[in-house]
């Protein structure tokens, strides 16, 4: 593509096999693609090694933000895109990015992505405005230390594409509930690292403000029983995360 710098698209997998071949397809736009793979058990290592833009590594998960930059010491290319396989990266989204790299204003680019729970788009809950980095020049870019809900911090501008990035968390209910314990149990690591100890007030207000802030300030209450559902189990994750801590503190299993 005439002016159009390469690009590296990059993703971590782990148990991906159903959304794999229309992730990969809908990464046309990339000159490589980079899958760095959590030793899955179903075939998402295998539909991604037949399509010969990808190469595969695979290495034991730790956490995400280390798995990430893994990923994106891997790419050959200084543009990198970084989706994840439950998002639906739209031809107007694509044909976006490749616009704005004709002739970049800016280091990174934001895309705003539209969360879907359940087989419905939740359009309040405090996913109003849940903006990621998507786009960005590996030079100046980097994923903080947190072990979840990671961040990539851009040394320079960032820019905002205005297409949506569709996103569909949601497979079935043990899924994304398994996928909160985990999160519960890294942010709970994250916690004991610091030596934060965990208190009544942990296990009985950050609960139950956090389901009050969702479902009533944040109008999760205008997603209908999504958002009450989403609402409980993000507060009882909250909940969670203080038992993990208060075990690592015990030493128990």
């Amino acid at each position: 593509m005439e002016n159009l710098p390469k690009i590296s698209a990059v993703a971590i997998t782990l148990n991906e096999a159903s959304a794999m071949q229309g992730f990969l397809e809908s990464l046309w736009f990339a000159d490589e693609i980079i899958i760095v793979d959590s030793q899955s058990t179903d075939a998402t290592v295998a539909i991604a090694s037949e399509n010969e833009k990808v190469t595969v590594f695979q290495r034991a998960f730790d956490n995400f933000s280390a798995q990430k930059n893994f990923a994106i010491s891997k790419a050959n290319n200084d543009w990198v895109v970084f989706f994840d396989p439950d998002e639906e990266i739209t031809k107007p989204l694509a044909q976006e990015i490749i616009a704005a790299l004709k002739n970049p204003k800016a280091i990174a680019y934001y895309v705003n992505r539209e969360f879907h729970f359940m087989g419905k788009r939740i359009k309040y809950s405090g996913l109003q405005n849940d903006n990621v980095i998507r786009v960005f020049n590996k030079n100046y870019c980097k994923y903080n230390d947190n072990l979840v809900h990671e961040t990539l911090e851009a040394n320079g501008e960032i820019a905002q594409l205005k297409n949506r990035l569709p996103h569909y968390t949601y497979k079935t209910f043990d899924d994304y509930t398994g996928k909160m314990h985990q999160y519960s149990a890294l942010q709970a690591k994250m916690l004991y690292k610091k030596n934060k100890k965990p208190t009544l007030y942990h296990f009985l207000f950050r609960p139950w403000y956090r389901f009050v802030n969702q479902f009533f300030f944040r109008l999760g209450i205008l997603d209908g029983k999504e958002g009450f559902i989403l609402a409980y189990v993000s507060a009882f994750s909250v909940f969670k995360r203080y038992v993990n801590l208060w075990l690592l503190y015990r030493k128990i299993d």
